[in-house]
């Protein structure tokens, strides 16, 4: 119920065209927020705009390129409702090439992988289940995981080294319970899958001849199973809250192979910017090379943040999922330990980004501003940056 009267808080905010003259006097106030120790001010971006008004209530730097760390994600969040709907679903198939013959498979099962993060051993009950109802006993053959609808690049541009599994498992297509296998993280995350399904098949009183492999099918085959996943809306809410690494890249290769035709991460960022610019957000200064933001290659500006920011609100269709995947103050995600006090817990809903070299918040604030701040350093002091953006966003929730 809190964040339904959140959401209605920052919705009642869109076509309202009335000025605030105390809104002149809020700079001065942002500006000493933003002074704080170990961060460089001519690194540090900000800008915050009256949603009533559409008067900038505070800039600073608002169109230098910087590090975005996890602020990557809204575009991310933005374009996947925008090319896919809020109600979109990820599929997984199983697809047997061979025939049945008595209650013998005399074939190879494809486990088909279209992108789906949220892939559990649930599911592949539930796919067994649906196996099982065509009087499968046994498979001669064997289970064959098929990623085929992306690339098999398992990270994406830029990362460091300890990035990988470290702070996202393995990019794939088919990828179970996070690519986790035996008390492990998969570097085979489709091999893994296939397995898996394969004992799922077998607890279930079927047995699989040969063992689980990876591969393509040569022929089209007869349909035999399909889970889908919960709606983009669920999956964008819980990339946006706990700001996941893992759903935002693949989300991103989603969007290339939908739009562009190539599941890879190049073909998915191009997808975003081009979603962008269709949704009037300012590119100048902005480079996409990633879904999470752990690329150090990533650029994006506080012009380009607030205006992404205000383009999800403006879009009806994607409005609600949209705001709804940034985290409370005070309340959920990765801000219920910030701004725990008023004014600013439960008034500010905002997505936040953090590695060693960027940290960054953008967001709402009581409905009634929009801003970005983004810092960036050789390091970045993480306690110094979230004082300043956490008392910027205060300031702002305290004003009139």
């Amino acid at each position: 119920m809190r964040r339904l009267v959140l959401l209605g808080l920052v919705l009642s905010a869109v076509g309202v065209a009335s000025a605030d003259a105390s809104t002149t006097a809020l700079g001065p106030r942002l500006a000493r927020a933003l002074e704080v120790p170990h961060v460089d001010p001519d690194r540090t971006a900000a800008l915050a705009v009256d949603l009533r008004s559409g008067a900038v209530v505070y800039s600073r730097n608002a169109s230098l390129s910087l590090q975005p760390a996890s602020n990557e994600k809204l575009p991310v969040a933005y374009a996947s409702l925008v090319a896919l709907g809020a109600g979109y679903r990820f599929q997984t198939d199983v697809m047997g090439i061979g025939a049945l013959v008595g209650n013998v498979w005399h074939g190879n099962l494809f486990l088909r992988g279209y992108g789906d993060p949220t892939l559990e051993q649930s599911d592949l009950e539930a796919l067994a289940t649906e196996i099982a109802a065509f009087g499968i006993r046994r498979v001669d053959g064997a289970v064959i995981g098929d990623e085929s609808w992306f690339d098999t690049v398992r990270t994406a541009p830029g990362w460091k080294a300890r990035f990988y599994i470290g702070e996202s498992p393995p990019l794939s297509a088919l990828v179970v319970d996070r690519g986790r296998y035996l008390g492990r993280t998969s570097r085979n995350p489709a091999l893994a899958a296939a397995s898996l399904l394969r004992s799922t098949l077998e607890a279930r009183g079927i047995r699989v001849a040969r063992a689980s492999r990876v591969g393509v099918p040569a022929t089209e085959g007869v349909w035999l199973a399909r889970d889908a996943s919960a709606p983009l809306a669920k999956i964008v809410r819980f990339m946006g809250r706990e700001s996941d690494n893992f759903t935002a890249e693949v989300l991103v290769k989603q969007l290339g192979a939908i739009i562009e035709g190539k599941g890879s991460t190049a073909a998915g960022t191009r997808a975003v910017r081009q979603l962008l610019h269709r949704g009037g957000v300012p590119l100048a200064g902005v480079r996409l090379v990633d879904g999470s933001g752990l690329s150090r290659l990533n650029r994006l500006t506080a012009v380009a943040l607030v205006e992404l920011l205000r383009a999800g609100l403006a879009d009806p269709d994607v409005r609600a999922p949209f705001v709804e995947s940034l985290a409370v103050a005070g309340i959920d995600g990765t801000l219920e330990h910030r701004m725990q006090s008023q004014p600013a817990r439960s008034q500010v809903i905002a997505k936040t980004g953090s590695t060693s070299l960027a940290s960054a918040l953008s967001g709402f604030v009581r409905g009634r501003y929009v801003f970005a701040v983004i810092q960036n350093g050789r390091p970045v002091s993480r306690y110094w940056t979230r004082r300043a953006q956490d008392r910027f966003a205060t300031v702002l929730a305290a004003s009139p």
